[in-house]
């Protein structure tokens, strides 16, 4: 079996930049060279996007290798199979990691057991039932993150589907 999905750097302070390629390498089994592009939602630091296939698990094992660099922004994709859920990681220096399941349309599944919790936490005024399901959906992190995903003028673009 075969996993496929994308690598999104956000940002990265530029001496980061050969780490991260080192980090992705030593979890593809192979050289990688991204092409690192400036991040002008955050001066001084750069963006990159790479598109890997792996065996299953290969998500996890990139956020894992990524997620001990505090001044790394980056999103780690997965895409659906016949198997498998997809999954996204998300992860910011004030936030720490995000990880969803996510069904074949891209949409987040939230498990029940997470679900009940989050009533509970709410029931006994523990928390607000908004944010408990906001946080559930990785709503602060796309929050945080947003700023970053587009980077700016002159960047490549890469169109997944056209509608007419």
């Amino acid at each position: 079996m075969t996993s496929r999905g994308v690598l999104y750097v956000h940002s990265a302070p530029r001496a980061l930049c050969p780490h991260v390629e080192w980090a992705v390498a030593g979890v593809l089994g192979g050289r990688v060279t991204l092409d690192w592009i400036r991040q002008p939602a955050a001066p001084g630091t750069w963006r990159a996007e790479f598109s890997w296939q792996g065996r299953p698990g290969t998500a996890s094992q990139l956020a894992s290798a990524l997620r001990g660099w505090h001044l790394l922004r980056f999103e780690v994709t997965a895409e659906p199979s016949a198997t498998a859920e997809g999954e996204r990681y998300s992860s910011t220096p004030s936030l720490g990691i995000f990880h969803a399941v996510t069904g074949i349309h891209g949409d987040i599944l939230v498990p029940e057991d997470r679900l009940r919790a989050a009533l509970a936490r709410a029931a006994r005024g523990e928390g607000d039932l908004q944010a408990e399901v906001a946080r559930l959906l990785g709503k602060p992190w796309d929050d945080e993150l947003e700023p970053f995903r587009y980077a700016g003028e002159g960047a490549p673009v890469r169109w997944l589907h056209q509608v007419v």
